[in-house]
C-alpha cells in the first residue's frame, strides 16, 4: 500500500488575499470627486455672493431705519453723518448724538459687513441757532471685491428708495422689484 503525504498547510494564493482597491479604481474615484466638486464650488460661491448682496440691501434697510429714529431722538441735529455717529458701544455710557447706538458698533466703526463697503455721505445742510443740521443724506454699499463679494452696488437716502448699479459702483440708477 502507497502512502502519500498530505500537507496540511496549503498555502494561499496571493491573489486570494488582495483586499484593498487598485490604483485604477483610486484614480477613477478621485476623478469622480474632482468633477463633482468641480460643479458644486461655483454654485457655492455664487449663492455665497447672492447672500452677500441680501444682507447688504438688509443693511441697508437697518442703516436706513436708524438714520430714521436718530432724527427724530436728536432733534436739531437732522440726520448722522458719518456712520460711526449711529454707532457707539453700549459699554461707554448713555447713546448721544455722537454714538447713538443704533447700530452694530463693529459696522459703525468698520463701515463693513458680508463683503460690503458702507458709507454715509452728508446731504444738504441748514444752520439753526448756530447749529448745523443735515437734512438728507445718501448710504451707499460697494462690494469689497466687484464679482465675488458682490456684483452689484447699491444705494438709499432719506426716502428709503434703495436702487442699484449692476457694475458694483455708486451710480445706482435701477430700483430694486
Amino acid at each position: 500500500m502507497k502512502t502519500i503525504a498530505c500537507n496540511s498547510h496549503l498555502e494561499p494564493r496571493t491573489s486570494d488575499l488582495e483586499l484593498g482597491f487598485t490604483l485604477i479604481e483610486l484614480l477613477i474615484v478621485m476623478s469622480i470627486m474632482l468633477i463633482i466638486m468641480a460643479f458644486a464650488v461655483p454654485q457655492m460661491l455664487k449663492v455665497k455672493k447672492t447672500a452677500d448682496q441680501d444682507s447688504a440691501i438688509q443693511t441697508l434697510r437697518t442703516i436706513g431705519s436708524a438714520e430714521a429714529n436718530f432724527n427724530s431722538e436728536y432733534p436739531g441735529t437732522g440726520y448722522a453723518c458719518p456712520l460711526a455717529s449711529l454707532g457707539g458701544d453700549p459699554k461707554s455710557g448713555a447713546p448721544s448724538a455722537t454714538a447713538a447706538q443704533l447700530i452694530d458698533p463693529q459696522l459703525a466703526s468698520t463701515g463693513q459687513k458680508s463683503g460690503y463697503t458702507f458709507t454715509v455721505t452728508c446731504g444738504s445742510k441748514v444752520t439753526v441757532n448756530n447749529q448745523d443740521m443735515y437734512t438728507s443724506y445718501t448710504v451707499t454699499a460697494v462690494p469689497q471685491t466687484v464679482g465675488k463679494t458682490g456684483d452689484r452696488g447699491y444705494c438709499s437716502d432719506e426716502n428709503g428708495i434703495i436702487k442699484f448699479d449692476p457694475t458694483g459702483a455708486t451710480n445706482c440708477t435701477q430700483s430694486i422689484q
